[in-house]
């Protein structure tokens, strides 16, 4: 079963980025690219502003306010969340050192559309 499961290979957060593309095009904000190649990947980035977006999913990422720790094999993703948030903090160090804005919108936050809105025009502009 290890080995059928390790073949699979996850297509990313795919359902919120595009929901964050959505709201982005409504909303007229302009001039981004979507996977550009930086470090860490962002799901979106602003060239010409240096502004790097990451949509980060809860769980994948350990929310604060959402994430709940499986009851099953709880070691394994207790370490696996964490190497994530380490993971995304050093992305996170390296972009800044390398002069970019760096912005993190958890999923629960794109149900507030126009703060989540807000925040992106600040960092743009």
């Amino acid at each position: 079963r290890s080995e059928v499961m390790s073949r699979i290979r996850g297509k990313g957060n795919e359902k919120t980025e595009l929901r964050l593309f959505r709201l982005m095009r409504a909303e007229g904000i302009r001039g981004w690219r979507r996977h550009a190649p930086i470090p860490g990947r962002p799901d979106f980035s602003f060239r010409k502003q240096k502004v790097a977006v990451f949509v980060d999913g809860c769980f994948w990422h350990g929310c604060p306010k959402c994430f709940q720790l499986p009851r099953q094999n709880r070691a394994f993703w207790k370490a696996k969340i964490e190497w994530n948030r380490k993971r995304d903090r050093s992305v996170n160090g390296r972009l800044r050192r390398l002069g970019w804005k760096v912005l993190r919108i958890r999923e629960c936050r794109l149900k507030h559309a126009g703060q989540v809105v807000s925040r992106l025009r600040q960092a743009i502009e």
